[in-house]
């Protein structure tokens, strides 16, 4: 290589080197600034995690002192007190409706059950669960076709408490009269891969009530 060649060669780095720190100084806030949001990103996303692992683990505090009350009302008053939305919010809710049950206040109970059956916001499966013990727990006092059509929903399949509510849906038919139809879905439930041991049982005593043979099915 010639001195001229060399010569140049050294001006051209030169003019990149200037080039390079010419954009370092007009663009290096930039990269700066960058790994400022990114480091913030990441603390931020790791406070949040903690402030949600922490009222997670008070608000679990708080139901379990409400739990520990000496009585039903105590409890129940205790429960109301928890500030809590969504899941959390069903699940005090249907705590609350047990401790009214016990309490022997079957109004208290059925209005915390219907304010989960209500909220479109929860899933489905807190719903359909408030729908089945409001309906369990108002039988005397509901109209049996009533009871129908607001079980029926639970009984599409794959639907979590199906076979309880084909269970409910068939004293609900007996009482109408329709005992025929109450028998075959009591028999069905009998096949019934998802029928628990103590359902099984149920269903039997319910088949022979009703006068029919449990062996038929």
């Amino acid at each position: 290589m010639s001195e001229t060649d060399s010569f140049i060669e050294e001006v051209s780095e030169e003019v990149r080197r200037d080039r390079l720190f010419g954009y370092i100084r007009r663009y290096g806030w930039i990269a700066v600034l960058l790994v400022v949001l990114l480091v913030g990103g990441a603390a931020y996303n790791e406070w949040t995690k903690a402030s949600a692992r922490a009222a997670a683990q008070a608000r679990g505090d708080a139901i379990l002192a409400a739990l520990d009350a000496d009585t039903s009302a105590d409890r129940q008053a205790a429960l109301a007190e928890i500030d809590a939305d969504g899941q959390s919010g069903a699940i005090i809710g249907l705590l609350a409706a047990s401790e009214a049950v016990a309490d022997e206040d079957a109004d208290a109970a059925a209005a915390a059950l219907q304010a989960i059956e209500n909220d479109g916001a929860l899933p489905e499966l807190y719903r359909q669960l408030a729908i089945l013990k409001r309906t369990i727990l108002t039988a005397d006092s509901t109209d049996p076709a009533d009871r129908i059509a607001a079980l029926e929903p639970l009984t599409a399949p794959g639907a979590a408490f199906r076979v309880l509510a084909e269970e409910q849906i068939a004293l609900a038919e007996a009482e109408t009269g329709d005992t025929d139809a109450a028998l075959a879905r009591l028999r069905a439930l009998l096949n019934d891969t998802q029928a628990t041991p103590g359902l099984r049982q149920r269903v039997n005593q319910l088949i022979v009530a009703l006068g029919g043979d449990p062996e038929q099915a």
